[in-house]
């Protein structure tokens, strides 16, 4: 083991791991921005209305975030009307097209999250908002959504760190994120161990501080639920 290639190498896959984390935090906040009106879609009594979320939650948990990445970086570009568009400079980007990609497909996961933290949300602190007199819609602003953020805060944090791991996926379209990165000192220094693993090193500190982040969120938030 080199370690002193390692230490050597290290400047460049640190910069690696910025854009890791720049494309989890802007799709991460694409995904969360989609997913509260696809969640509300699947709660509807209408199925019209719970037609598109279901199909669109169907499509990116059920097909591989790689095949999409390619869907959307090499397939937008076949169509005319797509490169004939203003999003034609933003989509010809290989970053825009991972953050688009990686955005959808976490948004489907986390419409689920907040569908099933909605549902959990104990029917009697519901029906405490219609005592109150609150409308529908102040009692889910106030009561029901920050209470099921509270109850889904655990799996949207194992989704964050998917998300973290999926970025590596960004590679395969030329982004040099902390797997291109690594795989571009490689190419130079025929020390794949090495490099490896410093890329995975830095991979579990990373995954480390977000996992202490939302622990630390959890107990701020559910502090009632904490024994004396």
């Amino acid at each position: 083991m080199d370690f002193a290639l390692i230490w050597q190498s290290l400047p460049l896959l640190l910069k690696g791991a910025l854009l890791s984390m720049q494309l989890v935090i802007v799709s991460g906040l694409f995904g969360l921005a989609i997913a509260l009106p696809l969640a509300l879609g699947r709660l509807s009594s209408n199925p019209l209305i719970r037609a598109f979320p279901y199909a669109y939650i169907f499509f990116f948990r059920g097909t591989p975030l790689l095949v999409q990445l390619f869907l959307i970086y090499y397939g937008l570009g076949q169509f005319e009307a797509v490169r004939e568009s203003f999003l034609w400079p933003v989509l010809r980007q290989p970053y825009w097209c991972a953050v688009l990609t990686m955005g959808l497909h976490t948004g489907g996961y986390i419409a689920e999250i907040l569908r099933g933290a909605i549902q959990a949300v104990p029917i009697g602190e519901i029906e405490a908002t219609r005592s109150l007199g609150m409308s529908r819609a102040t009692a889910f602003r106030r009561i029901v959504l920050p209470r099921a953020a509270r109850i889904g805060l655990p799996a949207y944090g194992n989704e964050v760190i998917l998300m973290l791991k999926g970025s590596a996926l960004a590679s395969t379209i030329t982004l040099l994120e902390l797997t291109g990165m690594a795989r571009t000192i490689i190419a130079k220094t025929y020390t794949p161990v090495e490099i490896f693993f410093a890329a995975g090193a830095i991979y579990l500190a990373i995954s480390f501080v977000m996992v202490q982040l939302f622990r630390l969120l959890e107990r701020r938030w559910n502090r009632h639920l904490v024994r004396s």
